[in-house]
C-alpha cells in the first residue's frame, strides 16, 4: 500500500429534462335533472337546521393533473458504489468511574481520619448522578454509592468518637 491518495470521482451535473407545461382542459359540466329519489319538496323542511332544498353544487370527481416542471434538481446524484455506515458511537465519559474512585479514596481515608466525610458525600452525589445517566454503568455506580455511604458512616464514627473524648470543645 502507498501513502498516495486517490482523487475523488468527479460528479458532473446534468440538467434535468424540461417538461413542457400544457394547460389543463376546462372541466365539462353536464346539467341533468335529478332523479325522482333525489328531488326534495321545498315545503318539507320545516325544522331549523334541516336541508332547505335542492343541491347547490355538482359532485366532484378526480381531475387529470398535468405534469409540471419542478425546476432543476440541486442535489447531486448519489455515487454508484457508495455505502453508508452507522456513525461512530460517542463515548459520553464515565461518571460512574469517577464516583467509584472518589468513594474508594473517601473510604480509605475515613479508616484513619474523620474529616474526609465531604469526600464521601461528593462521591455519593456523583454516584447518584451516574445512576441517572443511561450510558453509565449502573453496577459501578451502585458500588460507588454503597462505598460512599460506608465512608460517610466511618467518618461519622470517628467524629462521634472524637466528640465523646471531649477534645473538640475543650
Amino acid at each position: 500500500m502507498s501513502d498516495e491518495k486517490t482523487p475523488a470521482p468527479r460528479i458532473e451535473k446534468t440538467p434535468a429534462p424540461r417538461i413542457e407545461k400544457t394547460p389543463a382542459p376546462a372541466p365539462r359540466i353536464e346539467k341533468t335533472p335529478a332523479s325522482p329519489e333525489m328531488e326534495v319538496d321545498p315545503g318539507s323542511a320545516v325544522l331549523p337546521g334541516e336541508h332547505q332544498g335542492g343541491f347547490q353544487r355538482l359532485p366532484t370527481a378526480p381531475l387529470d393533473v398535468p405534469a409540471t416542471d419542478a425546476g432543476p434538481d440541486d442535489e447531486p446524484e448519489p455515487l454508484a458504489g457508495a455505502e453508508w455506515t452507522a456513525p461512530a458511537e460517542v463515548h459520553h465519559g464515565g461518571m460512574s468511574g469517577w464516583a467509584l474512585g472518589l468513594a474508594v479514596v473517601a473510604l480509605g481515608a475515613s479508616f484513619f481520619v474523620g474529616w474526609t466525610f465531604p469526600l464521601g458525600i461528593a462521591g455519593a452525589i456523583v454516584a447518584i448522578v451516574a445512576l441517572r445517566r443511561p450510558w453509565d454503568s449502573r453496577v459501578v455506580a451502585g458500588w460507588a454509592l454503597a462505598l460512599s455511604i460506608l465512608s460517610v458512616a466511618y467518618s461519622a464514627g470517628w467524629i462521634l468518637w472524637l466528640v465523646g473524648q471531649g477534645h473538640v470543645f475543650g
